[in-house]
């Protein structure tokens, strides 16, 4: 006795219907992400990614020349570049002056800018359009320009404050390094302010109005409440700061023109330029990467030791 077997229709099972257009989804899904990642993974990779593998690959290079006076040819010298890195007194020294200028200029300007956040997040502010551009005003003038104003107001021959500045020599080895963090202050305070107040503009009202009944002042409710809801945008600002002092280099170059304390090598980006102009690109693509490492080796620990301080 034979069995009939159900003739097939060549119609797919109801799983594989209903699976067939879900991956239709998931590949056009993966399309449309990869239409918008792509001109931003492109620009990454042409302006980012490419020329730091190419600075890499430049400090391994080294040049020889054949006799004295023999044309110059590149060839591969491993870690030669980095010995002379490390080996440069001047390049480090002038990595710990910018360290000791962030150490004072980088907690400075933040709890300027803290301050005004608060005053423009604050009940009792009146006008706070007006002071809201005026703090953040300085931020649009370019820091060469910046430079160039303060350094005619440092200058005791130009300055429209020359009773000060005849007496107190603000461009001079003692006070240069200051008067540039000044400058870098009076620019970046109101950048680093608007970090923190869009910060405060995003805390519910609701935790005022409970701080309220609870009977808190203005000033428990800042110190209390506010300043430790916007940390993150603190510490957020503070690795900014960081990473730029390390890169100093418009207005300590512009201040060359008004000040003779200002050396080719007075911070490490103006090593680095200093040392392309000879040039010796390869010895500066190394100190480049030296730089970049001890940049952020430092942004990193201050983000672990400020992370394991808040969750203590």
């Amino acid at each position: 006795m034979t069995t009939m077997s159900p003739p097939t229709t060549g119609t797919a099972s109801p799983q594989a219907a209903r699976s067939r257009p879900s991956r239709q989804r998931g590949r056009s899904l993966w399309r449309a992400v990869l239409i918008f990642v792509a001109p931003f993974g492109l620009l990454y990779a042409l302006f980012y990614a490419v020329p730091i593998g190419y600075a890499i690959y430049q400090s391994l290079l080294t040049v020889q020349r054949q006799g004295t006076f023999g044309p110059a040819t590149q060839v591969f010298g491993g870690l030669t570049q980095y010995v002379q890195v490390f080996q440069d007194s001047a390049f480090w020294t002038s990595v710990g002056r910018v360290l000791v200028f962030g150490v004072v200029q980088v907690p400075v300007m933040l709890l300027l800018a803290l301050v005004f956040a608060l005053l423009l997040d604050s009940p009792l502010l009146g006008g706070k359009k007006f002071f809201r551009l005026a703090f953040f005003a300085p931020y649009a003038v370019p820091g060469v320009i910046a430079a160039i104003m303060w350094g005619f107001l440092y200058s005791p021959s130009l300055s429209p404050f020359s009773d000060l500045t005849k007496n107190v020599d603000f461009l001079g080895a003692d006070l240069v390094l200051w008067s540039i963090a000044n400058i870098v202050t009076w620019v970046y305070v109101g950048y680093n302010m608007l970090i923190i107040y869009s910060s405060l503009l995003a805390i519910p009202q609701e935790i005022y109005e409970a701080a309220k009944l609870d009977g808190a002042n203005n000033w428990q409710v800042a110190v209390r409440i506010k300043i430790p809801l916007v940390m993150p945008a603190i510490i957020l600002t503070a690795v900014f700061s960081i990473i730029g002092t390390l890169q100093l280099l418009a207005e300590p170059q512009t201040l060359r023109s008004f000040s003779t304390a200002i050396n080719s090598t007075y911070t490490p980006n103006l090593a680095v330029y200093t040392t392309a102009s000879i040039p010796n690109y390869s010895l500066a693509a190394a100190m480049s990467v030296v730089l970049a490492l001890f940049t952020f080796v430092l942004s990193f620990v201050f983000l672990k030791l400020t992370q394991r301080r808040a969750f203590a």
